[in-house]
């Protein structure tokens, strides 16, 4: 089991279709022919042991610099070609003149000997063309294999859209890498299938299910039967697994098949946090009148976290929020306007994550959903406030502990009574006392003038009837704003 290139290479070209270019005027003479032979590149050399400059896959030019005169002992001959197919080389092709008049026979029968195809050059084809004629035909190979991979991905999207995403992407991958397609789940059990069976069904469920426990983020393999196999972790974080089988594997497979993984992370994100049918009926059920706490069994667990997050690039769109809910593990995800907000279960623990800013709630039970919405959302005004990637609300103090919540809630609406009138008065003497009364941080986080700021803290002061500089009163109001 190996790690899958992130990169597809660029596309090898077969001998076959560099013989086939009349101007060059190649001719092959000794060795197996057919299609088999590929070309990695072109490399010309007249050392005698070639063996240190090959990287494998070339087509290795020589004028015989190195052989003396006539054809010398066969030998020399059987010993430089095992040197080019120990290096990996994948054809030889000799320059007829000026140092030889004919390619030499004993080259020939070594070639033929070792299975190393002899290509014969004219006199009056040069190696740069023959080597510039290589890269070409690679090119030209490269920017059809994006072609085909660039239209794959597209059919990939288009398949997502679907009213049956899943089998969807499941059958377009299948057909556009001519294979097979599995999804399978945490124990390695097949959920779905496209695709022509390729008689290596088992050794692919084994791959998926080696993969599943704690493997690399993707993997590939060969069966017995030569089939290819590769295996994708899905990014949603419950053991599921994309498995496919190759017949005949293109450099572009990887790409596109990494295309559909993503998609299928995506799609498959809402089997973290209980089915479409479970999730339907919980909202159903609140917008009948049941309480939070009566439905929160269908989504899968007791207790939570919310979540809100704001992109730093831009306004986030449904795909952006979708991603943000797999990679936090849950489907439960509401994109509204410029915050996206996820209900995450208690037992996960969201981190920062790249191109996000977000803050985190405590963990409650569904009864306090509400109030972890709160939290988050000032966690986040913290976080932007800060610049820091991730925030979370901390937990109550001890001081706080003394105090019945009942009798702390009276008093804070007590407190706070002025400013009931006004929830931006509120919200802005929250924000400014939880950054230490700095007007700069305040405005960031609010995303108003700081001299609006001002204008509000010194209205909070007039109507509260209190100096805000004074620390006593700072922490009284805090208390309040934590329990009202």
């Amino acid at each position: 089991m190996s790690e899958q290139p992130a990169v597809p290479p660029t596309p090898p070209v077969p001998l076959s279709a560099l013989l086939a270019r009349e101007d060059l005027a190649l001719r092959q003479i000794a060795g197996p022919a057919g299609a088999g032979t590929v070309l990695h590149g072109a490399h010309a050399s007249e050392m005698a042991d070639p063996y240190p400059y090959l990287l494998g896959g070339e087509l290795l030019l020589t004028a015989g610099v190195h052989f003396a005169g006539a054809d010398g002992p066969a030998s020399r001959f059987d010993d430089y070609v095992g040197r080019i197919v120990a290096a990996g080389g994948a054809a030889l092709g000799f320059g007829v003149a000026p140092v030889h008049d004919t390619v030499p026979g004993a080259l020939a029968e070594a070639c033929d000997a070792r299975g190393l195809p002899l290509v014969e050059v004219a006199p009056r084809t040069t190696f740069a063309a023959v080597a510039r004629a290589v890269w070409q035909l690679m090119e030209r190979a490269r920017t059809a294999e994006l072609r085909r991979v660039t239209e794959a991905q597209q059919a990939l999207a288009a398949a997502a859209s679907r009213p049956d995403p899943v089998p969807s992407v499941l059958r377009q991958l299948a057909r556009r890498v001519g294979g097979r397609a599995v999804l399978y789940g945490a124990e390695g059990e097949p959920i779905a299938a496209a695709g022509t069976p390729t008689g290596a069904e088992d050794a692919l469920a084994a791959l998926a299910r080696r993969l599943a426990s704690r493997g690399p983020s993707s993997a590939g393999d060969t069966a017995a039967s030569g089939v290819r196999l590769a295996a994708y972790a899905l990014g949603a974080g419950g053991g599921l697994v994309l498995g496919v089988a190759f017949r005949r594997r293109e450099p572009g497979d990887h790409a596109v098949a990494s295309v559909a993984a993503v998609l299928l992370t995506l799609l498959t994100g809402a089997r973290q946090s209980g089915s479409d049918a479970a999730r339907s009926a919980a909202l159903v059920r609140v917008l009948l009148g049941g309480a939070p706490e009566e439905v929160a069994g269908l989504l899968g667990g007791e207790r939570w976290s919310v979540v809100h997050a704001r992109a730093e690039a831009a306004e986030p769109g449904p795909l952006a929020a979708s991603a943000l809910g797999a990679a936090l593990g849950s489907p439960l995800v509401d994109a509204a306007r410029d915050v996206v907000r996820v209900l995450v279960p208690g037992e996960r623990t969201p981190g920062p994550l790249p191109g996000w800013t977000m803050g985190v709630s405590a963990v409650v039970e569904p009864s306090r959903w509400p109030l972890a919405d709160a939290q988050a959302a000032r966690a986040l005004a913290r976080a932007r406030a800060t610049r820091a990637p991730l925030v979370r609300h901390g937990g109550r103090t001890a001081l706080a502990g003394l105090v019945a919540p009942e009798e702390a809630a009276e008093h804070a609406r007590a407190l706070l009574a002025p400013l009931a009138a006004s929830p931006a008065l509120v919200e802005t003497l929250r924000a400014w006392l939880s950054l230490h009364g700095s007007w700069d941080r305040t405005a960031v986080a609010l995303s108003v003038h700081r001299n609006t700021v001002r204008q509000r803290i010194a209205r909070c002061a007039a109507l509260l009837d209190a100096d805000l500089d004074d620390a006593d009163v700072r922490m009284e109001l805090w208390f309040a704003l934590r329990h009202g």
